[in-house]
């Protein structure tokens, strides 16, 4: 399971707001309503978090086993 309770903390961090990602980075607010609830997201929305906090990947999520086995 892919969770993604690090962006909370390095949005904090940056002193950046869920307010600040859509309307100056044009987040759109279902897509922060997916992360809030650790829905599937694109690898490209990851890859703009990345470039507008600039941080890294691990800074936005974590992988947590589970019983998820194709």
């Amino acid at each position: 399971m892919i969770k993604y309770d690090r962006l909370w903390i390095t949005m904090k961090e940056k002193n950046i707001t869920q307010y600040d990602l859509y309307t100056k980075y044009y987040i759109n607010r279902s897509l922060l309503n997916r992360l809030r609830h650790n829905k599937n997201i694109e690898v490209n929305t990851i890859d703009k978090l990345c470039n507008i906090l600039h941080c890294k990947v691990e800074d936005i999520m974590e992988h947590f086993e589970d019983d998820n086995i194709f």
